[in-house]
């Protein structure tokens, strides 16, 4: 496939940077190929020139910096308008996405059968504008960008020695052109182009934005020459496609200004959205550095509600069982990363009680709302708390496939189980409303709305439909 031919060009792309007195603080991204021209934007009345942001693979990214007033109503690029919804102020509703993808031939799919959800996404947003896109982790599977190197080719599981520095560059610029190709797949979808272009979207990267089980692989193998490397180029791909970003821009829109952690937090009227990365200071035995504990554990204050995007789920079943026994069958160990990437694993018990506290200290002052993905099941859960339980809602695989049904049913068995950590705050995993088990085997997304001040949830599953509103 080649990057210049067919696919190299797309956006805008547009990124939800904040909102003040002024209005919503936006950047919109354009994708070119190399020595191709992009116009001018017009928003608020004004004209706003591109800053050329990067150039790669044979493609120059443009970037625009601006505001739409409440009253703006969109934007206009190359003669074409692009509506968003820009009134804050009353009713307002956001979509939530996760699991963009598969981790074995993604780029081989059937555009119609792989962005299906997308398309469904697209024509509820036409008939209820969203004011943001959250996306929660997993938004490309770069599983697959490994192969067809030689350093990279088996890794993690044969790790070479030392490279020579010219080996390193010819593996980053390997790894890049894969990075790439499965980012601008992505983009090259009518659907995904139809929602971005007009909503505002906010992500966080889980593991598959990096390869498989990210910081839950053993030590030698993420901190080897490869592991190094292949971190450096997936995060350089995250900042540029996700956030529409470079380096120099960390300190203006992640909460920790040195990098370490990319987690961050938007304020909108009466909400206040917070997402750390439970990837970036992940290791075998932590979740997260201090750059993310004080993101989770010094929140903004007295917000009205609070929506924390953990990508992978906080409230869940008691995997560590499932971890106590998992040695007695063979063929079983292959999971061992899978399990500790998860909140409930023995390995992280610590972290996820911290987590869970800063939770309900958040809950004291106002209604909190979890997000996760990660699972590629819809599920939902709450835990016990005052005045008022905490959900999560579990909206996972936009475009990966569902598990087999027995999957889903294995995982509500152990949600009969229960877990709670802390005594006095139950967690349980329950069904979605309408339905009898706890997780639906189905690709979905979901909608949060707030309607003259109260919210509600909603999933939108491939063959079930809407479900009825959950008020949270």
């Amino acid at each position: 496939m080649s990057l210049t031919t067919d696919r190299s060009d797309a956006g805008p792309i547009l990124h939800l940077r904040g909102h003040g007195p002024e209005g919503l603080r936006l950047a919109a991204v354009v994708i070119r190929g190399a020595g191709e021209t992009c116009g001018t934007l017009r928003a608020g009345g004004a004209e706003h020139a591109p800053q050329r942001l990067a150039e790669l693979e044979g493609l120059t990214f443009w970037r625009f910096d601006f505001v739409l007033g409440p009253e703006d109503g969109g934007y206009e690029f190359e003669g074409t308008r692009f509506e968003v919804c820009t009134n804050l102020s009353g009713d307002l509703r956001l979509a939530f996405v996760s699991c963009n993808g598969e981790e074995n031939g993604d780029m081989d799919r059937d555009p119609a059968e792989r962005d299906a959800m997308w398309g469904r996404l697209r024509a509820e947003h036409e008939a209820r504008p969203f004011v943001a896109l959250l996306q929660g982790g997993d938004q490309i599977y770069a599983d697959e960008v490994t192969h067809g190197h030689r350093l990279s080719d088996n890794w993690p599981e044969d790790i070479p020695g030392a490279a020579s520095e010219a080996d390193l560059e010819d593996l980053a610029a390997h790894l890049r052109r894969g990075f790439v190709a499965r980012y601008m797949r992505g983009l090259a979808s009518p659907e995904v182009k139809g929602v971005v272009s007009r909503v505002p979207t906010l992500a966080v990267w889980d593991d598959h934005d990096i390869c498989d089980g990210w910081g839950s692989l053993p030590v030698e193998a993420t901190e080897s020459d490869v592991g190094r490397t292949l971190f450096a180029v997936a995060r350089e791909m995250y900042l540029l496609f996700q956030h529409g970003a470079v380096e120099a821009d960390i300190p203006e829109l992640f909460a920790d200004p040195g990098g370490a952690q990319l987690g961050w937090q938007r304020t909108l009227p009466g909400l206040t959205l917070t997402t750390p990365d439970l990837r970036s200071e992940r290791g075998r035995r932590r979740v997260m550095g201090e750059a993310g504990w004080q993101l989770l554990e010094s929140p903004s204050p007295e917000p009205e509600r609070t929506i924390i995007v953990s990508s992978v789920p906080l409230l869940g079943p008691r995997l560590s069982l499932v971890e106590a026994v998992m040695w007695l069958w063979p063929g079983m160990q292959k999971y061992e990363d899978d399990l500790r990437d998860q909140w409930q694993s023995r390995a992280h018990r610590e972290d996820w009680k911290r987590a869970l506290r800063a939770t309900l200290a958040l809950r004291a002052k106002g209604p909190v709302t979890l997000l996760s993905g990660e699972i590629h099941l819809a599920t939902r859960a709450e835990m016990a708390a005052e005045p008022g339980p905490v959900h999560q809602l579990v909206a996972s695989g936009i475009a990966h496939r569902a598990p087999p049904k027995g999957y889903a049913r294995g995982l509500g068995w152990l949600g009969q189980l229960g877990e709670g950590p802390l005594d006095g705050h139950k967690i349980r995993i329950l069904p979605l409303p309408g339905m009898r088990r706890r997780y639906v085997a189905e690709r979905n997304f979901l909608v949060l709305e707030r309607r003259a001040g109260e919210w509600s949830a909603v999933w939108h599953l491939e063959e079930s439909g809407e479900t009825p509103p959950l008020p949270i």
